[in-house]
């Protein structure tokens, strides 16, 4: 089976580490950054560590994996984190299944907010900068970011919150401001509106000025209102929901359709002409493969993909435009982030991930990493 994945902690003695950590403190001497970092005295170092991939129930926390720390000679960042959002795409890559793998072994969780522990001359930031941003490791104590995949974190909002903006919220504003261009007083019609992409959408729906129809399971249908602001919700559990939104809709259908579930086959049937559908994710399990390609054609309807994960590469000056507005919004109050109420910790990091599979969260499922001052200055 190999090494299961692990709680893990960096001793004081340094020929105690393991080999590849001995060698990289070798390296570290050459950068007086990172030395002090390395060689602090009786810390504990706790993550989610993989060398072979599980589902998530399967995840122990135990020990003995290295720290991580930035590249010598690099700009990136040591950050304590003290709050990790969880995603669904979590818990594809801790079974070999997601779009992007990190080469095993590797520290689960890629979105988080914390405090910069290590800056290097230049830097933008400094120890003790309230920040958040997304880095491959998410759940762990300590995790190595680059400058331009961080942020600061507005003193208005808590760690918790500031844990699952970096990748949701600017998946759902450039899906629908600039994918789908959403506009005044259009229709949009939000599937699985009360989970983190989803709950951002409907809050940025309304900021744009859209009619907003939030569609979630019974359950949660009080939560994409009270906390999103949708104008309709319906319940897409029961046979013939579409029909309930042609009926608000006065019989025209939606503009644009978010599906971050992946039922936009389902949702084609009340999409007006030149609509627009977004495919956002796969949350539902189930990936339909065959479109009705004839109401794609006859209803001339754009489908309309987005990941946010590839701006950064192909797109950065989009991805900084998208960044630098969403912080203008959240500093603005006019969107605010969710936080599902239930508590985990990296000891019941397991219980969260498979909460957000059987589709038991709401709003942005948050582990508390550490604890701290967790609220911000309001």
């Amino acid at each position: 089976m190999g090494k299961q994945p692990v709680r893990y902690r960096n001793r004081s003695d340094p020929e105690s580490w393991p080999q590849v950590l001995r060698f990289s403190v070798q390296q570290a001497q050459r950068s007086s950054v990172l030395v002090p970092t390395l060689q602090r005295q009786g810390i504990e170092y706790e993550g989610i560590y993989y060398s072979e991939y599980a589902h998530p129930s399967k995840i122990p926390l135990s020990h003995d994996a290295p720290e991580p720390f930035p590249t010598p000679d690099s700009d990136q960042l040591l950050i304590d984190v003290y709050s990790a959002g969880l995603n669904f795409f979590d818990i594809l890559q801790c079974q070999g299944k997601y779009q992007t793998q990190p080469p095993r072994p590797f520290v689960l969780g890629a979105e988080f907010a914390g405090i910069v522990a290590v800056a290097p001359p230049g830097s933008p930031y400094k120890a003790g900068d309230r920040v958040f941003g997304s880095a491959q490791g998410a759940f762990g104590e300590r995790v190595v970011a680059n400058p331009a995949n961080v942020l600061p974190l507005p003193n208005t909002l808590s760690f918790d919150q500031g844990a699952g903006i970096f990748i949701t919220y600017p998946t759902s504003y450039e899906a629908l401001v600039g994918r789908a261009k959403l506009e005044l007083g259009e229709w949009l019609l939000v599937l699985a509106a009360a989970g983190g992409v989803g709950m951002a959408a409907v809050q940025i729906g309304k900021v744009i000025g859209a009619r907003v129809i939030a569609c979630a399971s019974p359950s949660k249908l009080d939560v994409a209102r009270t906390f999103g602001g949708a104008d309709f919700v319906v319940d897409y559990t029961k046979d013939g929901w579409q029909k309930e939104i042609l009926k608000i809709t006065g019989g025209r259908g939606v503009d644009v359709v978010f599906d971050p579930v992946g039922r936009i086959k389902d949702a084609l049937k009340c999409v007006v002409w030149g609509g627009r559908a977004l495919v956002v994710g796969f949350a539902g399990g189930k990936l339909k493969r065959c479109l009705p390609l004839n109401l794609v054609l006859l209803k001339n309807v754009s489908i309309i993909g987005i990941y946010w994960g590839s701006y950064h590469k192909n797109n950065p000056n989009r991805a900084a435009e998208t960044l630098t507005a969403l912080l203008e919004l959240l500093a603005s109050g006019r969107v605010k982030p969710v936080v599902y109420s239930g508590n985990y910790t990296l000891e019941t990091l397991s219980q969260g991930l498979q909460d957000v599979e059987n589709r038991k969260t709401w709003g942005k499922a948050i582990v508390r990493v550490r604890e701290g001052v967790v609220r911000g200055k309001l």
